[in-house]
This record gives structure tokens, C-alpha cells and sequence, in this order.
């Protein structure tokens, strides 16, 4: 009898286990692909096929001092744009921005990066730069710029065109332009419920999904998740995020919108939060392994990519670290 119990308790240790392992494996893994060349911070991300691409941002002055501004500061606004090739898992160099900006809005459409506005300073001194880069050329071109100069903004495709919602200049703003690359136009929609930047922007089915951010500075992030339908031109109000945010990577992974990392006053997130559109609820999956803000995350193929961003709130710090999450189909 006794041998009976003992059995039985040992493969109910063994069910337990495979049940928390299941669980654990459903929730996600991280690991780190291949460190990026140069230290990075409040740069932007955007995919092309296999290919993500780093742009703008933060880098430290010390391994480019001759990028130093006239006031010395100790981090500068590099133009960079730097490539990694999935497949081949390399990094190279790609043709630069136009100039050294931070905070720049940035969306994949049609095989080019879109991007839009930015900041010349920590969170200020905004710009109306609009500019197109073609991968095939390796060049960037020149848009109309923003009707008004704008940081922070956060930018998704729909429907063949762009849309850039909320951002700052001197306050965060709840603008809704949508930029049309044919005619190269832009349009006003119906604006955000509340201004903000520092905000995810995703489209997912035919509406677009507006994910936390905050209003003005990290003392005031939210958990926001505001639903535009095109059709009605309309917003109305998702089931909030369970924490609240701003300066995450966000991207749609696995029919979720994961929002991922972020800072707050005193520090960062590791959150790695999901989004269900189809049941308008949240689910927690692996935290990150540290905490990062200031950077975008991407999707190619089954793994979702967070590279650089900032390991402490502001922009004092950089990193060169290339996060990777799975999660079983």
C-alpha cells in the first residue's frame, strides 16, 4: 500500500511538472540574437521580409566624438540605420537618415519604411521631417513634410496607408493624420480619446489599436487602449492594459497585440502583456529578462525581435542587445 501512495505521489510530481512545463513554454521564451554593432537608444524599428531595421536614436558620444552637438552633450542623435539579416544573422550598415533624430514615427508599407518626425532633443525640440527609404536602392527620399512638427508619433499601415496618431510637441497632442504615399497627401481623422505619445500603434484585422502611452512625461503614463474603425472614422474604448506605460515595443504576435517593456519614473518594465483583440482581454506572458524602453519590437517569421533600447529610464544609458521571443504556435 504504502509503495502504492509512493508511486502515485511520484507521478503526480511528474504530471505537475509537465503541466507547469507546458505552461511555462506557452507563456513564451527569451533569448539574445546577435549584438548589434553600435550602442542604441530611442531609435526606431520597422521590418522588411527577413530584414529589421534600427533607426535613428541615442548613441553614446564615445565611440563617434566627432558626433559630439556644440554643447557637448554626452549622447547624440545619430542618423544610423543599421540592418540584421535574419537568415544570415549579420548586421550591417544601411544609408543613413537625412539627419540625427530621436523618437522618430516609423511603419513598413509596401516593401519601404515610412518615417516621420522626431525630436533634435531629449523629448523636445520637435520636427516636420518626412522621409521614404527604399531597401532595394539603399537610399532615402524626401516626403512632404508633417503639417506641424511632431516627436513621438506613433505611426501604423492600414489599408495601403499611414496613419500618425498622437505624438508631442510641446504637449502630447491627440492628432490623427493618415498620409497617403500615392498622392502624398495628408488628411486629419478623428483624433485620439486623449492626447499622448510614447504610444503602440498597431493594425490588427481592419481597425488599428492605439496601446497606452502617456500624457506629456512618465509621471503620467496610462493603459489606454483606444480601437479606430476606418469605416466610421470613430474610435471607442478596448479593455485596458493591465499596467500602466509608455515607450514599449509593440507589435502583433501570434493574434495578439503584445505590448513589451516600457519606463516609468524610477525605472523600466520587464511587462510582456497581450493583447486579444477577438476577446477584448489581456494575458501576461515571460517578462523580459531586464528592463527596456525606448525601442520597437518586430515580427519576422515565428519570433517576435526588441533590439537596443535603454535599460534605465530617460536617455542616459544605451544597450546593444538584440531580444528574441517565441512562443508555440
Amino acid at each position: 500500500m504504502r509503495r502504492w501512495i509512493a508511486v502515485a505521489a511520484a507521478c503526480a510530481s511528474v504530471l505537475i511538472a509537465a503541466a507547469a512545463g507546458a505552461q511555462s513554454n506557452y507563456l513564451g521564451t527569451w533569448s539574445q540574437g546577435p549584438q548589434l554593432p553600435q550602442l542604441r537608444s530611442e531609435d526606431s524599428v520597422a521590418a522588411v521580409g527577413n530584414t529589421i531595421y534600427v533607426i535613428g536614436g541615442y548613441a553614446p558620444a564615445g565611440p563617434h566624438p566627432t558626433a559630439l552637438d556644440s554643447t557637448g552633450a554626452v549622447d547624440v542623435d545619430e542618423p544610423l540605420v543599421q540592418a540584421f539579416d535574419v537568415g544570415q544573422g549579420r548586421w550591417s550598415d544601411r544609408a543613413p537618415l537625412p539627419r540625427g533624430l530621436n523618437h522618430v514615427g516609423v511603419a513598413e508599407l509596401g516593401g519601404k519604411i515610412y518615417a516621420f518626425g522626431g525630436f533634435t532633443g531629449q523629448n523636445r525640440d520637435p520636427v516636420t521631417d518626412a522621409n521614404v527609404y527604399d531597401p532595394a536602392a539603399d537610399a532615402w527620399a524626401a516626403l512632404p513634410p508633417l503639417p506641424n512638427a511632431l516627436g513621438s508619433i506613433a505611426v501604423a499601415a492600414l489599408d495601403g496607408k499611414l496613419h500618425l496618431v498622437g505624438g508631442r510637441d510641446v504637449h502630447s497632442v491627440a492628432t490623427h493624420l493618415i498620409f497617403d504615399p500615392v498622392t502624398k497627401r495628408y488628411t486629419s481623422a478623428a483624433p485620439l480619446p486623449v492626447g499622448r505619445d510614447h504610444m503602440g500603434l498597431v493594425a490588427f484585422g481592419d481597425k488599428l489599436y492605439a496601446i497606452a502611452g502617456r500624457i506629456d512625461d512618465f509621471n503620467h503614463n496610462t493603459s489606454y487602449v483606444d480601437v479606430y474603425d476606418p469605416k466610421a472614422n470613430r474610435w471607442t474604448a478596448g479593455a485596458p492594459m493591465p499596467s500602466q506605460r509608455s515607450g514599449m515595443g509593440v507589435a502583433v504576435y501570434r493574434n495578439r497585440i503584445l505590448a513589451i517593456g516600457g519606463e516609468r519614473a524610477g525605472g523600466t518594465f520587464t511587462n510582456n502583456e497581450g493583447y486579444d483583440p477577438r476577446t477584448n482581454s489581456w494575458t501576461a506572458f515571460t517578462a523580459l529578462p531586464e528592463g527596456r524602453h525606448g525601442t520597437g519590437a518586430v515580427v519576422v517569421g515565428d519570433r517576435l525581435y526588441l533590439p537596443a533600447g535603454a535599460p534605465v529610464n530617460g536617455g542616459s544609458r544605451q544597450t546593444d542587445t538584440l531580444f528574441v521571443f517565441v512562443q508555440p504556435s
